[in-house]
């Protein structure tokens, strides 16, 4: 036993000799970790290849570490390509990691929490952070655009600020909102507003985000329930990382001038119309007048355009702190509009022990915005020369003057001896006060427990906070000096606030079997509250203009009133996802959602959804197909509902306050029914199937993926008409029925990937949407303007107007029906009875576009970047409604220039009209235009500068934006739409303000 010791003992030594022999000859190694751009990387595991020993980059990605002359050395972090270097008897070894493209693409937001791509089973589009803010855009919406198959977004107004709309596969509502709903870090926003209205996602800075995923199909988006009938965006901020502090400065600035001018009457040929429409001398000699004012010049202007940003970005392993703060200043293109948003970013990140951490995300902003009115809804009359300041613009008689000699604004009433009372100088829309300041600030509070390995609680607390101030004053001096009264001066003031508190707690457990089993187990409670209120003020008849609205008490007449609501809403949610090899995936999700706002019969919905996916390419009769990368089919089904279709009350018998009467000579405001109950008021519902491949080849430098979509929505809220015996007007209730279906297609493919690198993506969208229903059968059609129609069998917003038949001739019968006149414009009859009635109106356009699509590209050489973005639309058509006002030459207005070839005895042409006092054209398809377009968002070239020290990175660039729009739309923009959001009365211009074109140059500097 002492002899087995004893040796025991000498063989230790020896090992212990030869280890110290060994060590002596090692290498002290000393280097610098950085990325592709020359940032040094903290936290970088530096290893000794098949041995134990290691270290990490420190803050500033430097590290030090023993080993033999002819060992390898492995350098790995998450989200880069790891890298294998050999020493070879070097002391600096100096590495620059690449970015593991598929890495980062591995994670996917999924709501509630993650998955990695190859186990997604629903439809999900991702969207980077470097693409949202490739455009300088104003909200998180216009960064999206043409970059995600299967979503619509229109700009609908270009205003600073201005309204958007969105439609994730079609629009889903005909009375409620299609918009989808907005997850911010868990706080869930809407989007919404008129034409004239500041877009709600305006509020939130871009450059704050990290990702955008859009859950379109209903088994990505049922966990959201009844919120999700039009799908959802989830929005994930920037955290911080652990590491060295990091702080950045993102700044442009540029200039925005409008694409184009409509061509209208000079001076002198303005002049030449008016003394034939009104047979008089008014101007002895037009063509002394010349070219006159050029009102859209005026109304015009060169805008700047700014943002500066200012983050910091840090931490250690416990605690990791994200921190931002922006200006962002947009002058419109029409004078005396602008849009000014200071935010912040507050995001915090603290681990109490391995297994409790607590977290916040504050996003703050201040948002003034200050108005002009512009896009109409009076169409085809000649007020909207006294709506809008476009309208007023292209109207105003370019023979009078803008300003007085004492520079004051000229009332067209004051001049031409008083005859041009009907129309308004454009400026007057630019003197009236339209601001609106809006305070909002989002709040999440997190904490979360580890119970078990694999199991664990999180408590989330949600706040959407809003105050918003409306101030509007119309002044006195706009106003003829003729027409000035007691009366004369408006003002109003509004304070509206909102409170939206959500309460979710989310329990999760996710572990992995044998390497082959994965289970996931979500389940969610949430409750969320909605409080709303408004005061307002308005009054008329002030001495001056010296206090504008902010001494209202100074005026002649006043009007008080206010308002309060509340809405709650309770769910539950269950959510399993099972994984087999990594090569067949199921998810189940179940979703109870009970609101207030539905009848005592339909409180609570049920919203479920299945899922599942196969992978072919880890299948063995795949597994020698070396140029396909990766092969997954996806297929799903549920229901997702909509509660954002109807305010609170509206299942309530309700009353409300209307007209007056007298008693006893004194005026009592009267209160009377407004509502009839509907205790089975319920949800809208969409049930959804959606079938997708995904297809990446060539060691994944090619992807491709596509779906196909069929989408029926049931249940649609609907105002129907009453008879008047019932003592009601209407009430709303589910009726109507609608679908959307379509397919989509996306594309990747990294071209080169050497020296020079090139990538190009592109995606292209085909909906089709039909109305099925509108109020159970009883209804087959319904006008929602003069033109655009609700039919059953045919999609939303379809135009129905009598056909256009040239110009009547000399000589012509004029057929009875409408008021047609030799010169006049003549409507075709259509079933030849021999007079023009509603029968002989017809569907004459569809402004559902057929496909949209959007392209891109990314070079890079050196140190040099280009980047080039496009969008489009195909098929659709607008209603150009200012045809009906500006080619009708009635008499003291301007029209479009097309009228100096007006229809005369001796010049009879076909298509524009004779001049005749107080004429009007007949609602045809005559404005009917094609309202296809190619635009060219975006060119960027950038340069980062060679190594500064002090800094980590510096880089310029350089911004073209709206540079070239192909199309054969003759107004100035064919991305538009007067009403807004409507999901009805959709593809119509009545000059709504149109997107501008900008240059713009900025830098980035990492410190």
């Amino acid at each position: 036993m002492l002899k087995t010791l004893t040796k025991t003992c000498f063989l230790l030594l020896l090992c212990i000799a030869a280890w110290g022999e060994l060590r002596a000859q090692d290498l002290t190694v000393t280097g610098k970790v950085t990325d592709e751009n020359g940032e040094t990387i903290p936290g970088v595991s530096v290893t000794v290849k098949r041995t134990q020993r290691g270290t990490i980059t420190n803050v500033d990605g430097s590290y030090s570490l023993s080993a033999a002359p002819g060992a390898t050395f492995v350098f790995s972090f998450l989200g880069y390509v790891s890298q294998e270097i050999p020493v070879n008897n070097r002391s600096t070894i100096n590495v620059s990691l690449r970015t593991d493209t598929r890495a980062l693409d591995e994670l996917v937001v999924v709501g509630y929490g993650t998955q990695r791509r190859i186990e997604t089973t629903g439809s999900i589009a991702s969207v980077k952070a470097d693409e949202l803010t490739q455009l300088p855009v104003t909200n998180v919406a216009q960064g999206l655009q043409a970059r995600v198959s299967g979503v619509q977004i229109n700009q609908n107004t270009g205003a600073p600020g201005g309204n958007i709309s969105v439609r994730i596969r079609g629009t889903n509502s005909i009375n409620g909102n299609s918009e989808p709903l907005y997850v911010v870090d868990g706080i869930q926003i809407s989007n919404g507003g008129g034409i004239n209205d500041v877009s709600p996602l305006s509020t939130i800075n871009p450059n704050d985000i990290e990702s955008v995923e859009v859950l379109k199909d209903a088994s990505a988006s049922a966990i959201y329930g009844a919120r999700a009938a039009n799908g959802v965006v989830l929005i994930t901020t920037k955290r911080g990382r652990a590491g060295a502090t990091r702080v950045s400065i993102d700044s442009y600035y540029g200039v925005q001038q409008a694409t184009k001018t409509l061509d209208v009457l000079n001076a002198a040929e303005f002049a030449q119309l008016d003394n034939e429409i009104y047979k008089n001398n008014d101007y002895p000699d037009p063509s002394s007048l010349g070219e006159g004012v050029n009102w859209q010049n005026i109304i015009f202007q060169k805008a700047p355009i700014q943002s500066h940003q200012l983050s910091i970005n840090g931490g250690n392993e416990k605690t990791q702190l994200a921190l931002s703060a922006n200006y962002f200043n947009q002058d419109g293109i029409i004078i005396n509009s602008n849009f000014k948003r200071y935010s912040y970013r507050l995001n915090l990140d603290h681990k109490i022990t391995d297994r409790f951490k607590i977290g916040t995300s504050i996003l703050g902003s201040y948002n003034i915005s200050n108005g002009v009115d512009a896009g109409s809804t009076t169409i085809g009359d000649a007020a909207v020369v006294t709506t809008s300041v476009l309208g007023a613009a292209i109207g105003a008689p370019p023979t009078l003057q803008p300003y007085r000699a004492d520079g004051s604004i000229f009332p067209f009433g004051e001049q031409g001896k008083g005859q041009y009372r009907e129309v308004v100088n454009p400026l007057n829309f630019t003197e009236v006060l339209r601001q609106r300041d809006i305070k909002r600030t989002l709040v999440n509070l997190f904490g979360e427990y580890e119970i078990l390995p694999g199991l664990s609680y999180r408590a989330s607390f949600n706040a959407d906070l809003q105050n918003r101030l409306d101030d509007y004053y119309s002044p006195i001096s706009i106003i003829n000096r003729a027409d000035i009264n007691d009366n004369s001066g408006s003002a109003s003031k509004s304070n509206s606030n909102f409170i939206g508190l959500l309460h979710e707690s989310i329990v999760s457990y996710n572990r992995k079997f044998n390497e082959v089993h994965s289970l996931r187990f979500t389940g969610v409670f949430a409750s969320q509250i909605e409080n709303s209120n408004n005061n307002s003020i308005s009054a008329t008849g002030f001495p001056n203009d010296a206090t504008r609205n902010e001494a209202l008490q100074l005026a002649l007449n006043r009007n008080v009133s206010s308002s309060r609501s509340q809405q709650r809403l309770d769910s539950y949610m269950g959510r399993v996802n099972y994984g087999f090899r990594d090569k067949y995936f199921l998810d189940l999700t179940a979703r109870i959602d009970g609101s207030s706002k539905f009848g005592t019969n339909h409180k609570y919905g049920f919203f479920p959804a299945i899922s599942a996916a196969w992978r072919l390419i880890e299948e063995p009769f795949l597994q020698d197909v070396n140029w396909l990368s990766d092969l997954k089919l996806r297929a799903s089904y549920g229901i997702t509902g909509n509660a954002g279709g109807i305010s609170p009350y509206q299942s309530l018998a309700t009353v409300g306050s209307g007209g007056g009467y007298n008693l006893n000579n004194a005026y009592l405001t009267a209160i009377s029914p407004s509502g009839i109950a509907n205790p089975d008021l319920r949800w809208e519902k969409s049930a959804q199937a959606n079938f997708g491949v995904d297809i990446s080849m060539l060691n994944n430098r090619i992807s491709v993926i596509m779906d196909y979509y069929h989408k029926q929505t049931n249940d649609l809220l609907y105002v129907k008409t009453l008879p008047l015996s019932s003592g009601y007007s209407s009430i709303t209730g589910n009726y109507a029925s609608l679908e959307n279906k379509g397919f989509e297609f996306a594309t990747n493919a990294i071209i080169l990937n050497g020296p020079v690198t090139w990538s190009v993506s592109g995606n292209l969208t085909a909906n089709r949407n039909k109305l099925l229903d509108l109020d159970g059968g009883t209804t087959q059609e319904r006008f929602v303007t003069n033109f655009s129609i609700l039919s059953v069998g045919q999609p939303l917003g379809v135009f129905k107007t009598y056909v256009f038949d040239g110009i009547n001739q000399t000589g012509d019968a004029i057929i009875p029906g409408y008021d047609g006149r030799i010169g006049g414009h003549k409507v075709k009859d259509l079933n030849n009875d021999g007079a023009i009635n509603a029968q002989d109106q017809t569907i004459t356009g569809n402004p559902n576009p057929n496909f949209i699509f959007g392209a891109s590209t990314n070079l890079g050489y050196k140190n040099f970047d280009f980047s080039a973005f496009l969008s489009g639309s195909q098929g659709n058509d607008i209603y150009n409604a200012s045809h009906l006002s500006f080619e009708t030459p009635l008499g003291h207005r301007n029209q479009f220039k097309g009228l100096v070839n007006r229809w005369t005895p001796t010049n009879p042409n076909n298509q524009y009209v004779s001049a005749f006092q107080g004429g009007r054209l007949p609602i045809t398809d005559y404005p009917v235009e094609d309202g296809s377009y190619v635009r060219l968002k975006n060119i960027t070239l950038g340069y980062t500068l060679p190594a500064i020290k002090g800094i980590s990175r510096a880089r310029i660039y350089v911004s073209g934006n709206n540079l070239l729009t192909l199309t054969k739309y003759s107004g100035y923009d064919p991305e538009v739409n007067t009403y807004a959001g409507s999901n009805t009365a959709i593809g119509i211009d009545n000059l709504v303000y149109p997107q501008a074109k900008s240059f713009l140059g900025g830098i980035q500097v990492t410190f």
